[in-house]
């Protein structure tokens, strides 16, 4: 009899079959099994009290009689039937947070490339060329992340831990968090926090709200040594007004691992601009990506009393 049946999608690169093993290394009194067809994936989930995927039809959570608990392996759950869910009384877990501390590191990569400009020292050594350049420090300056989730979070407790002064931008200031100071979306404060920041990562959803929240008037507030980061996702910047920034000097540089389209064409402006870095959307990426959902699985599982 399973307990717990992992559907087979694959997310990052990662081996599912990996996934299976782990839960049942963290879960050894429960009996965890691998669906590795549609037929498996049918005839396990009539059995199952609990899931786990990146995605679930209302098709199957309606033929899912036992099913009490679905732990989506993916941060975001827009995509899911969440009606269907709710009306067949099965809870929902997401692996928010499963990425804070990979993309926090990856963060400080990038903020660490620009400000000790080592993307200056590797020129320099394809061309064998020892010639001595100014550098910066991260310690003393200001950074604004926009979105304080489990992410951003991380981001701004890395971001203190170098001494950097932190303004978080959340939808609920009330709540606070790590942040040095906290404010909302309102559109003074945050064009006074842009004006004094060296660094602005972005780190939130995208909504209605932050889709072309980096436009041309942000920029321009800006500090001219400004650093732009984007972990978000690539419609949160107004492409073309990054790219008129980056070309004319308007800030110092900018970091993406999303953009706006994604893939980035071949014919984009970005890719030959000196002071853009471009990772293809991999901040995500972590060996330890299975460990952090076999933990929010369990948690899941204490939370809702199943055993």
């Amino acid at each position: 009899m399973t307990d717990v049946v992992v559907l087979r999608h694959k997310i990052h690169g990662l081996s599912v079959e990996d996934y299976a093993e782990t839960l049942q290394a963290a879960l050894p009194e429960l009996e965890v099994t691998l669906a590795k067809t549609a037929a498996e994936e049918t005839e396990l989930l009539a059995e199952a009290t609990v899931a786990t995927g990146y995605n679930i039809s209302a098709e199957q959570v309606e033929a899912a009689d036992g099913l009490e608990l679905f732990v989506c392996t993916f941060a975001g759950t827009g995509h899911l039937p969440t009606e269907t869910l709710e009306a067949n009384d099965v809870a929902l877990e997401s692996a928010s947070g499963v990425h804070g501390p990979n993309i926090a590191e990856q963060v400080l990569g990038y903020l660490l490339s620009f400000v000790c400009r080592l993307d200056r020292a590797w020129e320099q050594k394809g061309r064998s060329e020892w010639n001595h350049f100014q550098t910066g420090e991260l310690s003393g300056s200001t950074a604004t992340v926009v979105g304080m989730g489990p992410i951003g979070q991380t981001i701004i407790d890395r971001l203190n831990a170098f001494d950097v002064h932190t303004i978080g931008v959340r939808y609920t200031p009330s709540k606070g968090g790590p942040a040095d100071e906290v404010i909302g979306f309102d559109d003074a404060d945050m064009d006074d926090a842009f004006s004094r920041s060296d660094s602005l990562i972005l780190a939130c959803p995208l909504t209605d709200l932050t889709e072309g929240l980096v436009d041309e008037d942000t920029l321009l507030s800006l500090p001219i040594d400004a650093i732009v980061v984007n972990i978000a996702r690539g419609q949160v910047i107004e492409t073309d007004a990054l790219v008129a920034a980056l070309q004319t000097n308007m800030i110092r540089g900018a970091a993406l691992d999303v953009t706006d389209p994604e893939p980035l064409p071949q014919d984009s402006p970005l890719w030959e601009l000196q002071n853009c870095y471009i990772t293809p959307h991999n901040a995500g990426h972590t060996p330890q990506y299975w460990d952090r959902c076999a933990n929010i699985l369990s948690e899941a599982l204490q939370e809702h009393n199943i055993s």
